[in-house]
């Protein structure tokens, strides 16, 4: 989430030192320093969030673990940066972290300018808006004239610029750096909308003092992609954290999950799943990695497969309340897919 001017300025003043630290091995880097700095959201419940005792926890979160579990067999060899969305840009340029597993959208500019690689789309998301039950509103057309809250440094910005212009709307936008700064300006009224990704107003929801007063409404104006992001100049490492993310998915369509791993392991003859679980003698998927052959099991063992990773932190049965929808499998009519993993 940047706006043009952030990406511009951003990109011209650290492409040269983003392409010298991209072009070290990072795995290697990983290895000798013995676990993955990951860089994640300063706090937002169901993705990415300390306890009172420092122990973060989330679905992006689940996605530093299962980094680590692949490459050290052990998912918790992880430190954990939290980053704004000012900061977490050149946090990842300057090699501050390894990997980003925030909720970063994937676009051309950050692609180009910014000289990041994005593969794998670990949620499909989409920008709308929340408001008070109090406003009476039923959609965004019937905004004009509404103050709106919303973060700088993201594609937020230019998503709501876009949207009011193409519906003829006013607006006033009451702009903060900080997401603790915007939510704390929409709990004290200084606002009448807030607007982020649907799946960030179902966890800001969550943080307010009477969260049944809130309502969301249906309009999501924006293709917003999310997913981990890493430094371009790196291939290996690039594929490392984006086959992690397609490993979540294969294991679930396997039907394998962290309580049934061992055991499907040790008894299956089924080749595609002794390929992908490292048991077939000729296999050198992990290897070819850069790791061991038994990465994939590792990261089941770990954190478990895509469907419990999602149902844990942000699922139906979370407070959150988030359905699977079009990030259900794409054999029950969703978009998450594995490529083959041969």
């Amino acid at each position: 989430m940047n706006n043009k001017f952030l990406s511009a300025a951003i990109g011209a003043a650290v492409l040269g030192f983003g392409a010298s630290a991209a072009s070290a091995a990072t795995l290697d880097d990983v290895k000798a320093k013995g676990f993955v700095q990951c860089g994640v959201n300063t706090g937002l419940a169901g993705f990415a969030s300390p306890d009172a005792a420092g122990n973060w926890t989330g679905f992006d979160v689940d996605y530093c673990k299962a980094v680590a579990a692949a490459i050290f067999g052990d998912a918790t060899k992880v430190k954990y940066t939290p980053t704004t969305a000012q900061s977490r840009f050149t946090a990842l340029q300057s090699g501050e972290v390894d990997m980003l597993a925030r909720n970063t959208t994937w676009t051309i500019s950050r692609d180009t300018a910014l000289g990041f690689n994005f593969r794998a789309v670990n949620y499909y998301d989409g920008q709308g808006f929340m408001v008070t039950k109090g406003l009476n509103v039923k959609s965004a057309l019937e905004l004009s004239g509404a103050a709106v809250c919303v973060q700088s440094g993201t594609t937020t910005e230019l998503n709501l610029a876009d949207y009011f212009k193409a519906n003829n709307l006013e607006y006033k936008p009451v702009v903060f750096e900080k997401l603790e700064e915007v939510n704390a300006a929409y709990q004290a009224g200084r606002c009448d909308v807030y607007t982020t990704d649907q799946s960030g107003l179902y966890s800001l929801r969550l943080t307010l003092t009477n969260p049944d007063d809130h309502v969301i409404l249906p309009e999501i104006i924006s293709k917003e992609p999310l997913g981990p992001a890493v430094r371009q100049g790196d291939d290996q490492w690039f594929d490392i954290v984006s086959w992690t993310h397609y490993a979540l998915v294969q294991a679930e369509e396997f039907g394998i999950t962290q309580a049934n791993v061992d055991e499907i392991k040790s008894t299956t003859t089924n080749p595609d799943i002794m390929r992908f679980l490292g048991t077939e003698a000729d296999t050198k998927i992990g290897t070819d990695l850069g790791l061991t052959n038994d990465w994939a099991y590792n990261i089941i063992k770990g954190v478990g497969n895509y469907g419990e990773v999602f149902e844990r932190n942000i699922g139906a049965s979370t407070p959150l309340k988030i359905e699977r929808g079009v990030n259900a499998l794409w054999t029950k009519g969703g978009l998450q897919y594995a490529p083959p993993i041969r």
